[in-house]
């Protein structure tokens, strides 16, 4: 029996008009079969926004270039291996599997993201409130808490990242490696990221050269403690 041309169309059109209804009530439906892909966020403040702390020439350098590359070149891994993973998280639980392009350029482009989000201009000072309550319970005090943050900092051999995590509740600070983070199935530390410190020395050259201590104790001048508080 042949299809009456007028009757496939009508039926193509439910299927379509369904799958449309279907994307809009379970948005991700639409995506499923896309493979992930990762974002730079938008800087949430102008380069110089940050001095003298952080200088503006710096912070170009290392949101135009070095992030901007770590982008592009997770996205190409993601494509050249196939990854199907459908978000960061299930990425980052599977880094294990994952080539080295994949993962610390997907690490790159997190701790980043990430990073630019727990600054702010007119930063930084002693927390109150909630954060400051969870400071001081799990390190005794905000000093404390401080001191350690820093040593983690000062203590990461070469490059890498200083963190403040929330593990089922519990706060920790430790450091990981190159492009490493808290995420991912091959990290020695594990759970939520709060805070965190890029101390590769991109990240502070320019202005402060072999100085990473000098870097570090400016750097508690531009900590978004309102963005912190977010993950408890």
């Amino acid at each position: 029996m042949k299809t009456n041309r007028r009757e496939f169309v009508k039926g193509a059109l439910k299927v379509t008009a369904a799958g449309a209804i279907a994307s809009a009530i379970n948005p991700t439906a639409l995506f499923a079969a896309l493979p992930l892909q990762f974002e730079q966020v938008k800087l949430p403040y102008a380069y110089n926004a940050l001095e003298p702390y952080i200088d503006a020439m710096t912070m170009e350098i290392h949101y135009s270039k070095h992030h901007a590359a770590y982008v592009k070149n997770v996205n190409e891994a993601v494509a050249a291996d196939k990854i199907t993973f459908e978000n960061e998280k299930d990425f980052f639980a599977n880094t294990s599997k994952l080539s080295a392009k994949a993962r610390n350029n997907g690490g790159g482009v997190y701790n980043h993201n990430f990073f630019w989000q727990v600054m702010k201009p007119n930063g930084g000072g002693v927390p109150s409130g909630k954060i400051a309550d969870a400071l001081n319970g799990a390190f005794g005090s905000f000093d404390k808490f401080k001191e350690q943050f820093t040593d983690a900092a000062m203590k990461r051999f070469g490059s890498g990242w200083a963190w403040l995590v929330n593990d089922g509740g519990k706060l920790k600070i430790g450091s990981t490696p190159n492009q490493d983070n808290p995420l991912m199935d091959i990290s020695e530390l594990k759970g939520t990221p709060l805070l965190a410190l890029d101390v590769w020395e991109h990240a502070y050259y320019l202005k402060y050269q072999n100085k990473r201590n000098e870097y570090v104790s400016n750097w508690w001048n531009v900590v978004n403690w309102d963005a912190v508080v977010k993950g408890l």
